[in-house]
């Protein structure tokens, strides 16, 4: 019984570990025409879309749109601990 109870534990304690890194962001460049703005914002990232740019991309396209901007690229994928530094560069208005 010991031994099924540290197991369960091991496991719980991975799953929250997992849970707790799975947070991530995404740095791109958007712009707006008429006039000419550009843009450079954070999104904030679901687990599934962590994996790669283009999963970044297919989640952040709708979701900058809904501001009136046009996603040009994601710059890179990065996790809670760069949060802090990049978002000091980060439009108020694209952090999301």
């Amino acid at each position: 019984m010991k031994h099924a109870l540290r197991l369960f534990a091991l496991l719980a304690g991975l799953a929250l570990a997992t849970q707790a890194s799975a947070q991530c962001y995404a740095d791109f460049k958007a712009k707006q025409d008429n006039p000419l703005r550009l843009q450079y914002g954070i999104v904030e990232l679901p687990a599934s879309a962590c994996g790669s740019r283009q999963a970044a991309t297919d989640y952040a396209r709708p979701v900058i749109a809904r501001s009136g901007w046009t996603l040009l690229q994601i710059e890179s994928i990065f996790d809670a601990s760069e949060f802090q530094r990049r978002s000091a560069n980060a439009g108020v208005i694209h952090r999301r």
